[in-house]
């Protein structure tokens, strides 16, 4: 089983990831992580492909996206878990992360980026702070 959670950074994803990792174990590829399979980035991402494809019918393997362009790389067959928040959560954590503060330019960018992955194809959406994680769990645990 192939699960590919995907949104903007600071919604939640790592933490599904987790738990998911818990209920069906496997392996959790993030971003780029592709990159050590190989010397050259193509050569990396032609392995990683064809590894999300063998993980489809085998795995588990959940993959995290932050980043659109990710995407394309998975194959027909995945789980497709779309997680978001709240901009104002979204601002709070990534401050979090920035030591409590928050620059303006990182600001604006978090707004012209919220929302982007929203008319993404999913099969699951989980809402930062308002899914119970533990039932979602159970809902993609069951597509396997």
């Amino acid at each position: 089983m192939l699960v590919a959670i995907f949104g903007e950074s600071c919604t939640g994803k790592s933490t599904l990831a987790g738990m998911l990792k818990e209920r069906l174990g496997g392996e959790i590829w993030t971003g780029k992580d592709y990159l050590r399979l190989a010397k050259d980035e193509a050569g990396a991402k032609k392995q990683f492909t064809e590894e999300l494809r063998e993980a489809v019918t085998g795995g588990p393997l959940i993959y995290v996206i932050a980043e659109k362009e990710h995407l394309s790389l998975l194959p027909e067959g995945a789980v497709r878990v779309l997680v978001t928040a709240e901009l104002k959560t979204i601002k709070e954590r990534f401050a979090a992360r920035m030591r409590g503060n928050l620059p303006p330019p990182v600001a604006a960018m978090l707004e012209r980026n919220h929302g982007s992955f929203d008319k993404e194809p999913h099969r699951f959406h989980v809402v930062s702070g308002e899914t119970e994680l533990e039932g979602i769990c159970g809902e993609i645990a069951a597509q396997g």
